[in-house]
């Protein structure tokens, strides 16, 4: 009679190898699912990963990238909001006060600059020698625009240092284009 108690006992209750088994599926499963949610390019070249193991480190690293990616992203995302808020505040100054000079803004942006330009109508303004000045210090244009808005000309020159372990020296750059602006 013990024997069929026992045997009652092992049966309503699953033993440790089926739960073991159970778990390891689950497992299994999980990591599949986990490594068909990094994109292909991510993949080593191999055709296929080898281990468990190697998915969770293929997905670690992945996630590491994507963090550092979200952090830079942010940094530019405040750069830039940074950059607005300042052209805002200067058009508002310019709007407020009448042009009876061209208004000057350099930001160093690390490894680039860009210069806000706000002139008249009546200014008959060269742009290159604005560009001249930046290549004579260093820098490369690599983008400019403008705008007529009212009375008012916004030149935006976007520039970045041809030798980056040398850079450009800002402090220069505005005080030629200040003279320059002062001679016109």
């Amino acid at each position: 009679m013990k024997k069929n108690s026992c045997g009652g006992q092992s049966n309503s209750k699953p033993d440790r190898k089926a739960i073991e088994k159970k778990r390891r599926n689950d497992m299994k499963n999980l990591c599949s699912k986990l490594a068909s949610l990094i994109p292909h390019h991510n993949f080593k070249p191999s055709k296929e990963i080898a281990s468990q193991q190697d998915q969770l480190d293929l997905a670690a690293a992945y996630i590491k990238h994507l963090r550092e990616r979200i952090e830079k992203l942010k940094r530019l995302k405040e750069e830039a909001m940074r950059s607005m808020e300042a052209s805002s505040s200067m058009m508002e100054r310019t709007a407020s006060v009448g042009l009876t000079s061209p208004v000057l803004e350099l930001r160093d942006l690390g490894s680039s600059i860009e210069l806000v330009l706000i002139t008249g109508l009546n200014k008959n303004f060269m742009l290159y020698e604005v560009i001249s000045i930046f290549e004579q210090e260093g820098a490369e244009v690599v983008g400019a625009s403008f705008s007529t808005v009212g009375g008012k000309i916004f030149h935006t020159l976007h520039a970045q240092a041809k030798l980056s372990r040398v850079g450009v020296e800002t402090t220069r750059v505005c005080q030629r284009l200040q003279e320059l602006i002062k001679s016109y």
